[in-house]
């Protein structure tokens, strides 16, 4: 599997007191997350990390995402730039002790193997769950329709009534 944004961490480099990470998406890289995000465009990404060693092999993940993206509009089906910008909380674990604690409010647990971290992937993945669903460009309004009622099936059984 090829990675659009790869960016190796060793957890030994993790200071006692914490360490912090900048990872900026260079414009290759924007290019293949436009393809994994099957958007438009991915036009930058940058994606700060603070990282703090908790228990065991645990790392905990602070962080703050900003990105420019191009998104298609749902009304209008027009493409329109726009800003993302989540601050989130991750888990780094070791690979196979994931919790199945389906939680929504926890934090997502992004397994490591042979103790090296992917920010890179870390950060693809934040940008993927901070794009909106349904992105709609700003001031864009569902056209009017008028909308007529569906006959009722016997409507035509009214007309052959014979009046009393």
């Amino acid at each position: 599997m090829t990675l659009e944004l790869h960016r190796p961490v060793l957890v030994g480099q993790i200071h006692a007191d914490g360490s912090d990470y900048v990872v900026e998406a260079t414009a290759r890289e924007c290019l293949a997350l436009t393809e994994r995000m099957m958007l438009p465009a991915v036009l930058s990404l940058r994606c700060s990390f603070h990282l703090v060693r908790e228990t065991g092999s645990t790392i905990r993940g602070r962080g703050t995402l900003k990105a420019r993206v191009v998104q298609t509009c749902i009304i209008s089906l027009d493409d329109f730039e726009a800003d993302v910008e989540e601050r989130f909380s991750v888990r780094f674990v070791p690979a196979g002790s994931e919790t199945d604690d389906l939680d929504p409010e926890a934090d997502d647990e992004i397994p490591f193997e042979n103790g090296v971290l992917d920010l890179g992937e870390a950060a693809a993945e934040q940008l993927g769950l901070a794009l909106d669903p349904y992105p709609r460009m700003p001031d864009a309004t569902l056209p009017d329709t008028a909308v007529e009622p569906e006959p009722h099936p016997f409507d035509a059984l009214r007309k052959l009534q014979r009046p009393n």
